[in-house]
């Protein structure tokens, strides 16, 4: 039960003693899994059990060589485990480095501090833009407006005064309070959602539901045609035991598509480094995947197009009062001051600060904030266009908007809310981003479009947009209306005076018409529209909250940044497409064999050697490659047909002439001279098909490519080549007519597949 903390916070002493209770706040962190998890999920896999049965089996006969399928656990397991610590260090690294820290009130000064050391009644100082990290109760409140919303749904800010509760995970939308910390670490509201949703995972994912559909196909494929593989090798084929144990292994082994979730999982995690590696903090392993379909970037003004520090230029006077020293108690009244604020107090006169009466804190809602200096009148500071409507006034704020330039209007009110007499204009500018042209440059290059969204006056987000290339007349975001959102939306690029609730209705409209968004903010006013995009981009020196709801935060504060995060999104997803085809052609042509035979009662051609040698060069090193590699082309809607759209065609064209070539020489005798070099020429028709898979997967041939795929057929003509080297591996290639019968007949498969792969590609194009 925690008690009353007094007005100056905890001392010392009970903050000691709360740390040796315990009752300290360990942060429950997003980025996953911890390290035994790690290690027991990529150990103990449905795949890796699989593969020890039947390696416990091949054991059994005493075939070391045939074992070598065993080492697949191994690298599976390792390869996975060091590639997600490496990830969850990272991770873990960025997002300390980008966690707010708030300030907390102790032995009566204010401190900042990490959010792990926070101990239970902590006094915590919040404002404007700040989240509210642990669960407590309000002690001190000046119009402390609080967003709910990530907790009840509801948009609307709830005004929160002494004595009122304030959960985890809300954020302060206006004003600046106190709150007493009552319930912290696992206990909090924050932490609860954490635990529940905000593992580093795949979840909500195309790719990965679409995986799954391939994974449960092939589960239902595998049952009927395992059994009957079993009982024909074992049964009804007449080979010796050894064999047809042996035989047995080699047809289930290729079934299972084991490299495939590991190659996701570590295209996946190379991503999360890479990104890293230029500060960009992913928050949620689904974004990696968003950002490859994004076809619409939103933008801010502020802190996007331009820096985030603002200069003051000058203030013009509009009347005879001097608003210097309303400006300076404005300054004054500010605890938690924006860029905009600090751009002003820099640049002030030294002088009087009057006496501050009451405050009326900024709202990005309604575009103003308030003073009220007891005898020197009441004042406000905000949006002309929303404070004036006086002709004369808008004409020199007009003049200066076209120029790019910010306008704030100084004004005298006799209550608040009431008409105002403008007094003066403070003119601010802002430096654009040296690297903001390029940025958007490369976007119109990769087909994506920019929608500029700001609060600011729309003529001088346009007059700004203008500067960096992006053309178009602004749109005032007031003179926008439910009913034609969409339309509006889609036609315009330039956005200005848009609210925060305005800014979601427009993300939503634009996923409406099928497109995905990623929207990038710094401010508590982007909020609501970084948690509606397909993907948020925070700024990492932006507002706490947008921080928070935000999938990737650019802890640099680099706009350029975000196509090299875009980029790395395309690279993945575009990548494990391709890896999941050299897979799934694996399993079809694997599965339709070893159905083949079954029903035929013949034997098995090869043996659990010849099936892990054919992994080396056709999927294994190339696949890991190949996941890695560059890929800059947009992720499509679709992945679960095209892959099976190719993998389908090509394994089955891959088992007919393998099997064909099987049926045409099948041996007399099994374990004899004959049987081994039928075999070795069965393989390698199946070698070369295979290759001309990787050939087209790997397409467009790149230099290292050619590379890898040549470096993958030397491999495969040394094999079949050195004496040593097939007794090791159990193979036999005098028979050279039949050989070379292989290879011709290997050829003509070839063949067939790149004449199945244009057919594929023309009822493709036709299809778009």
């Amino acid at each position: 039960m925690s008690f009353v903390t007094s007005e100056n916070g905890l001392t010392s002493a009970e903050v000691a003693q709360r740390r040796e209770q315990g009752a300290v706040n360990h942060v429950v962190r997003k980025t996953g899994r911890t390290v035994s998890e790690i290690v027991r999920s990529n150990v103990f896999t449905r795949i890796n059990a699989i593969l020890a049965i039947l390696f416990a089996i091949v054991m059994v006969t005493g075939s070391w060589i045939n074992g070598a399928f065993g080492l697949l656990i191994i690298a599976n397991s390792s390869i996975g485990i060091i590639q997600e610590l490496r990830a969850k260090r990272t991770l873990d690294r960025l997002t300390i480095l980008g966690e707010s820290k708030p300030r907390v009130l102790r032995d009566g000064t204010t401190t900042e501090i990490s959010q792990s050391d926070i101990v239970l009644d902590d006094l915590i100082e919040v404002g404007s833009g700040e989240q509210i990290l642990v669960d407590g109760v309000v002690k001190q409140a000046n119009e402390l407006k609080v967003d709910e919303s990530m907790l009840s749904g509801e948009s609307d800010p709830v005004r929160k005064k002494a004595g009122d509760e304030v959960l985890s995970g809300s954020f302060v939308v206006a004003g600046d309070g106190t709150f007493q910390a009552t319930r912290i670490g696992e206990d909090s509201y924050a932490a609860k959602l954490v635990a529940e949703a905000g593992e580093f995972r795949l979840t909500d994912s195309e790719l990965q539901k679409g995986i799954d559909k391939i994974l449960k196909i092939i589960g239902w494929l595998l049952i009927p045609t395992g059994a009957l593989t079993i009982w024909t090798q074992l049964w009804r084929t007449g080979a010796p035991v050894k064999e047809a144990i042996l035989a047995m292994v080699a047809a289930l082994v290729p079934m299972v598509p084991e490299g495939l979730v590991l190659m996701t999982s570590i295209a996946f995690a190379v991503g999360v480094v890479r990104l890293g590696r230029r500060k960009a903090l992913v928050n949620e392993l689904t974004a990696i995947e968003s950002l490859a379909r994004v076809d619409t970037v939103c933008v801010d003004k502020t802190g996007t197009l331009t820096e985030n520090r603002m200069e003051l230029l000058k203030i013009q006077p509009l009347g005879e009062t001097d608003v210097q020293p309303v400006l300076r108690a404005m300054v004054a009244a500010d605890k938690h001051p924006n860029d905009t604020m600090q751009a002003i107090a820099a640049g002030l006169d030294d002088g009087e600060t009057p006496q501050l009466v009451r405050v009326e804190p900024f709202d990005s809602a309604r575009k103003w904030s308030g003073v009220d200096l007891g005898e020197r009148g009441k004042w406000v500071l905000g949006a002309p266009e929303v404070l004036c409507d006086e002709d004369a006034v808008l004409h020199a704020v007009a003049g200066q908007l076209d120029q790019g330039l910010r306008v704030l209007l100084v004004a005298q009110v006799a209550e608040f809310r009431d008409r105002p007499t403008p007094q003066a204009m403070v003119i601010l500018q802002q430096k654009l981003r040296p690297d903001a042209r390029e940025t958007l440059e490369y976007f119109a290059h990769e087909d994506v479009t920019v929608k500029v969204i700001s609060g600011d006056n729309a003529v001088s987000v346009s007059a700004v947009a203008r500067q960096v290339g992006i053309e178009g007349e602004a749109m005032d975001a007031r003179d926008l209306t439910s009913d034609t959102m969409g339309e509006q939306v889609a036609k315009a690029r330039i956005f200005g005076r848009v609210k925060p609730d305005q800014k979601r209705a427009m993300v939503v409209a634009m996923q409406a018409e099928g497109h995905t968004v990623a929207m990038t903010g710094d401010g508590v006013n982007d909020v609501l529209a970084l948690k509606a995009a397909d993907i948020g981009v925070a700024m990492g020196a932006g507002a706490p909250a947008s921080r928070s709801v935000a999938q990737v935060v650019l802890l640099d504060n680099t706009f350029a940044t975000l196509p090299h995060v875009v980029a790395e999104g395309r690279r993945v997803i575009g990548n494990i497409e391709r890896v999941a085809n050299l897979f799934l052609t694996k399993t079809i042509y694997s599965v339709v064999v070893a159905f083949v035979l079954g029903v035929a009662g013949l034997t098995y051609p090869f043996q659990p050697i010849h099936v892990t040698m054919i992994g080396w060069f056709t999927i294994g090193i190339p696949a890991f490659v190949l996941s890695l590699a560059p890929n800059t082309e947009r992720a499509r809607p679709g992945f679960v047909r095209r892959v099976l759209w190719l993998a389908i065609p090509f394994g089955v064209l891959i088992a007919l002439f393998t099997m064909g070539f099987w049926f045409a020489h099948y041996p007399a005798e099994f374990g004899g001279v004959e049987h081994r070099q039928v075999a070795t020429a069965t393989l390698a028709v199946l070698l070369i098909m295979a290759m001309w898979v990787l050939g087209v997967v790997a397409r467009p041939w790149r230099w290292w490519k050619v590379l890898l795929i040549g470096a993958g057929v030397l491999g495969y003509v040394v094999i079949f080549s050195v004496p040593v080297l097939q007794r090791w591996l159990l193979l036999d290639s005098a028979n050279v007519p039949l050989l070379i019968d292989a290879i011709l007949t290997g050829l003509v498969g070839a063949a067939a597949i790149e004449g199945t792969r244009w057919l594929s590609r023309w009822v493709d194009n036709r299809r778009r």
